[in-house]
């Protein structure tokens, strides 16, 4: 398959409700090809609901970028900024959207050409990607779960889930 069949896979099968198959790599896909098109869904998805928040997570409201009172994320990219720095919310993810983009641009650990080999570092470079996205969510998670609720479903439909929602909503 080529990234838009195994793009289309991932929507057919995520929309199943078997979170097992839709990760499940499909018989006779390479790996690699395999984490290459989900890295970039991921970024997609993460950006996307990530924009969503932005009147929120401000340098003011979000100064450094946390998930809940135990965890503390510094930026350091490895390249211009070697040793971490405490940065707001906003100003990791966006040195982390632009720090993905660069290595999802960079053919030697992206390759665009069908066939082109990946770097023997790829599974890494995407266990950092997916590490640091991971991050947004622990921060939007902590800090922004009320905001993406919108209001749009009533309490009472809530009800099946009510405990659930009550341990882990922070009272703001």
């Amino acid at each position: 398959m080529q990234g838009a069949q195994l793009k289309k896979h991932i929507d057919a099968t995520l929309g199943s409700g078997n979170l097992r198959e839709a990760v499940r790599l499909p018989p006779g896909e390479d790996l690699n090809e395999w984490l290459a098109v989900n890295t970039v869904d991921f970024f997609n998805q993460v950006n996307l609901l990530y924009g969503t928040l932005t009147e929120f997570c401000t340098p003011e409201n979000c100064p450094t970028m946390t998930a809940g009172p135990k965890y503390e994320y510094r930026w350091a990219d490895g390249v211009q900024i070697k040793k971490p720095i405490e940065v707001s919310a906003p100003k990791y993810v966006e040195y982390l959207m632009d720090w993905i983009e660069t290595q999802l641009d960079d053919e030697s650990i992206f390759p665009q050409k069908l066939g082109a080999p990946f770097p023997p570092n790829f599974k890494d470079v995407v266990k950092t990607i997916f590490k640091r996205l991971f991050r947004v969510y622990a921060h939007i998670y902590h800090s922004h779960f009320q905001k993406i609720e919108f209001g749009l479903i009533d309490k009472k439909e809530l009800a099946p889930l009510q405990e659930l929602i009550e341990s882990i909503i922070v009272p703001y």
